[in-house]
C-alpha cells in the first residue's frame, strides 16, 4: 500500500504531459501581449526551467527582476501560458543568475546543503545577493553583522545566535550570508518556521516522523527563520524543542530569527524561550538617516549594474527617501524601486514635488503601519537604550519611564486590548499597563520634560 502510494506521488510530481510547451512560441506572444519596451526590459529575461503536468518553473536572472515580474506580471504570464496549455494551473520562479551556474543546478543537488526531501523548489538555495559583502553595516545593526560572522568562523561559540528586529531590517540577509558562507564547508539546513511546521504535518499525515526527525537533526549548521510562527502551536515546539535539544547535544550552531525577543514569544513554551535566551541575544535596530542612505545608494548600485541603466538619482532624492520611510529597509527599497520606474519612463531624475506625488500612497500606508513593537524601537532608541534592558523587570526610572511612555503610546496608537499590550511588555499585567497610561496622562500636564520627549517620540512614530 505505501510503496503504491508513494509510486503515485512520485508520478505526480514528475510526470510530464506529451505536449510540452513550445517556449519559443510563448516568448513571441509575451511580446506581442506586454509591447516591446515591457518585453525587453523584463519578460525576455524569464526562461522555462522545467515543466510539469500542471505548474511550470520560471527562471529570472536576480531576486529584483523576479519580484518586479511577479508583482506586476505574474497573472498575466500565467494566463498566456494556459492558452498553450490548459493544465497549467501555477507558475514557480527560480533565481539563476548565470546560464554556466544554471547547468550546475540540479533540484534534487546533493551537496552540502540539505534539501527538503520531494520538494522541487527547497527553500534553503542561498541568495548570492544577501551576502556579507552586501549588507550595510551601521551603528544599528553592527553587533548582529558581527556576531553572524564570528558563528561561520568557531560554530557553537553563540549557540544559539538569536537576532530579532521588526520587520524588514535585514535578518533573513544576515541569516542567508551565514549560510552562503559556511555551504562549502559545512552541512547546512535553512528554513523558515512555517516550512518546518509543513513537513512536520506532512509528516505525521504520512505517519513518517522517523524520517522527519532524522532529516532536520542531522544538519552542522541549522537556520530557522521567523520562529514566532509556531506561537499557540504545541505539537509543533514539542518537535522543534527535541529537535533543538538534539542539534546542540550533537554540538551544531543554531541560528534563529524573529520578530521579537525570546522573552516576548506569545504562547510559546517557557522551556523554548529559555533555550533560546541561552546563548546570544541580539537586537537589530533601526538604521539612522545615514545608514538608510547608504543602503539605498548601494540598492541603486546593483540595479544600475545589472540593468546596464544610465540614469542617476539626485542627492535629495535619496535624502528624502531616507526621511520619509523609516519603519522597513524593505518598504524603503520598495520606494526606489517605484521611482526608479519614473525615472525610466521619462529620462530623468524626479524632483522632491514628484517623489511626493509618485510616492503619494506608499508614504500614507507606511506611516500608518504602528504597531506595539514599532512603538517599543523608537522609544528605546529615543533613550538610547537595549529593548530587552526597556522591557526587563528592573524598575529604575530610567527604565521604567521609557516603559511607560511606550505603554501609553501603545495604548493611544494601536488597537490593541490592554491585556494584549501587557503581554508585549515580558508578560505583565494589564494592572500595570493601566497604572502606566495614566502616569504618563498626569505627567504630560505637569512635566514639560516629558511632554517633550512624547512629542518627538510621535514625530518619530508618525
Amino acid at each position: 500500500m505505501i510503496e503504491t502510494l508513494s509510486k503515485q506521488a512520485s508520478s505526480a510530481v514528475v510526470a510530464l504531459e506529451e505536449n510540452l510547451l513550445d517556449w519559443n512560441e510563448v516568448l513571441k506572444n509575451f511580446k506581442t501581449t506586454f509591447g516591446n519596451d515591457i518585453y525587453e526590459s523584463w519578460i525576455r529575461n524569464i526562461n522555462l526551467k522545467r515543466e510539469f503536468n500542471h505548474y511550470v518553473v520560471l527562471t529570472a536572472p536576480t531576486r529584483f527582476v523576479r519580484d518586479w515580474i511577479v508583482s506586476r506580471y505574474a497573472d498575466k504570464i500565467l494566463d498566456i501560458i494556459k492558452t498553450f496549455k490548459k493544465s497549467i494551473q501555477r507558475i514557480e520562479f527560480f533565481i539563476e543568475e548565470s546560464k554556466e551556474k544554471s547547468d550546475k543546478i540540479d533540484f534534487q543537488r546533493d551537496n552540502q546543503i540539505s534539501s527538503i526531501e520531494n520538494s522541487l523548489l527547497n527553500y534553503n538555495r542561498f541568495n548570492l545577493n544577501n551576502s556579507f559583502d552586501h549588507f550595510m553595516v551601521g551603528e544599528s545593526n553592527e553587533l548582529a553583522y558581527t556576531a553572524a560572522r564570528k558563528v561561520c568562523t568557531q560554530s557553537s561559540h553563540y549557540n544559539p545566535l538569536f537576532i530579532y528586529s521588526v520587520v524588514g531590517m535585514g535578518k533573513t540577509h544576515l541569516l542567508n550570508a551565514i549560510g552562503l558562507d559556511i555551504e562549502n564547508s559545512k552541512q547546512v539546513m535553512f528554513i523558515s518556521a512555517e516550512r518546518f511546521m509543513y513537513h512536520f504535518i506532512r509528516s505525521i499525515k504520512s505517519n513518517d516522523m522517523v524520517k522527519f526527525k532524522d532529516f532536520f537533526r542531522k544538519a552542522n549548521v541549522f537556520i530557522i527563520d521567523d520562529i514566532q510562527f509556531v506561537a499557540g502551536k504545541e505539537a509543533m515546539q514539542e518537535e522543534f524543542f527535541h529537535t533543538f535539544n538534539a542539534l546542540i547535544e550533537r554540538g551544531s550552531q543554531i541560528v534563529v530569527a524573529s520578530d521579537r525577543s525570546p522573552s516576548n514569544l506569545d504562547r510559546v513554551q517557557g522551556r523554548i524561550k529559555s533555550r533560546l535566551s541561552g546563548g546570544l541575544v541580539i537586537d537589530i535596530q533601526p538604521p539612522d538617516l545615514n545608514l538608510r542612505i547608504k543602503i539605498l545608494r548601494s540598492k541603486f548600485e546593483d540595479i544600475k549594474k545589472n540593468f546596464n541603466e544610465n540614469y542617476n538619482l539626485n542627492d535629495e532624492v535619496f535624502k528624502f527617501l531616507a526621511t520619509e520611510i523609516t519603519s522597513s529597509i524593505r518598504e524603503m527599497v520598495g520606494a526606489l524601486n517605484r521611482v526608479l520606474a519614473f525615472s525610466k519612463i521619462n529620462t530623468k531624475s524626479p524632483n522632491i514635488y514628484e517623489c511626493k506625488r509618485i510616492l503619494k500612497d506608499f508614504i500614507n500606508d507606511n506611516k500608518k503601519s504602528i504597531n506595539v513593537e514599532s512603538i517599543q524601537n523608537i522609544v528605546a532608541v529615543y533613550f538610547n537604550l537595549n529593548i530587552q534592558e526597556m522591557l526587563s523587570p528592573r524598575r529604575s526610572r530610567s527604565l521604567a519611564r521609557p516603559r511607560q511612555i511606550a505603554m501609553y503610546l501603545a495604548k493611544k496608537y494601536t488597537t490593541n486590548s490592554l491585556p494584549d499590550i501587557g503581554r508585549k511588555f515580558s508578560n505583565r499585567d494589564h494592572t500595570t499597563v493601566i497604572h502606566a497610561v495614566k502616569k504618563i496622562e498626569e505627567l504630560v500636564k505637569n512635566d514639560n520634560e516629558i511632554k517633550h520627549s512624547i512629542t518627538e517620540i510621535i514625530k518619530r512614530l508618525l
